[in-house]
């Protein structure tokens, strides 16, 4: 593992501990433990019906996305590389009551972990970043899948990655793609969550790409794009001007002009 991935894991090693204490409700994860689904608007009108589907979710996290969807009838897998994610989604599994597997590992890896005849991959907020080699991504998501199998994917969209809010206002401010031996570093003290605890990694590492790199690397992988969509709203307060937009969601406000800000799409393996 390079440089770039190990500072990456330690980070969200980090991070999956903080957030299963969930002590800002970002993940809602009380609410989840209640009995509500908390899956984000955008993924929960889209993704359909999956009772009895077998579903891989890619990069899960600390699982609750992973757990939404069991929670629908899905037969769900979650993989991610931090060894410390995999051990906070498992207990919240047995916190939930609700049964999902968690394999850790990289996503590149997919088909070797966890097997080759999904009915779905389930990836969303915060993915692709994080990833040096889009076209082994979506060679991984095909890898898994069996014929007529289908990805859900949404994320923040590629085209507002490129800015930085700089005097109440967003400028462009990042390459719209990265090499993969040079990504952009971002330095942050603490979490996106708001919790305060103080990060010892405190430095990331991410590869900034288009949205034709993703889709051309999906097609070339053999998926039909079925569906490409554009959102205004976003799970989280990418720039500090952003507003409540209702719904755990975030838009800008008025008088800065109108952007897409997440992207969401389907697509089918031939």
């Amino acid at each position: 593992m390079d440089v770039f991935k190990q500072s990456n894991r330690a980070g969200w090693d980090e991070r999956a501990d903080i957030h299963a204490q969930d002590r800002t409700g970002f993940y809602a994860i009380d609410r989840f433990l209640a009995g509500e689904d908390v899956l984000y608007p955008i993924e929960a009108a889209e993704i359909g019906d999956i009772s009895g589907q077998k579903l891989a979710h890619f990069q899960c996290h600390i699982g609750i996305d992973t757990l939404c969807l069991a929670r629908r009838g899905a037969i769900a897998t979650g993989l991610d590389f931090s060894p410390h994610a995999i051990t906070q989604a498992r207990s919240l599994s047995e916190r939930s009551g609700i049964r999902a597997d968690f394999v850790e590992g990289e996503v590149y890896d997919a088909p070797a972990l966890i097997g080759s005849d999904f009915d779905i991959v389930f990836t969303s907020w915060g993915t692709i970043t994080w990833l040096d080699d889009i076209r082994a991504w979506a060679q991984a998501i095909a890898g898994v899948l069996k014929p007529g199998g289908r990805l859900y994917f949404a994320d923040t969209s590629p085209t507002i990655e490129v800015f930085e809010q700089v005097d109440g206002t967003l400028r462009p401010h990042y390459d719209w793609r990265s090499a993969r031996e040079k990504p952009q570093r971002f330095d942050a003290e603490t979490t996106y969550t708001g919790d305060e605890t103080p990060l010892v990694t405190n430095f990331t590492y991410e590869w900034m790409r288009g949205t034709s790199d993703v889709i051309d690397a999906l097609l070339k992988a053999g998926l039909r794009l079925d569906f490409l969509r554009e959102h205004e709203v976003l799970p989280f307060k990418m720039f500090p001007m952003m507003v409540d937009a209702g719904n755990r969601m975030y838009r800008l406000p008025a008088g800065i002009p109108r952007m897409p800000l997440a992207l969401s799409l389907g697509a089918t393996k031939l």
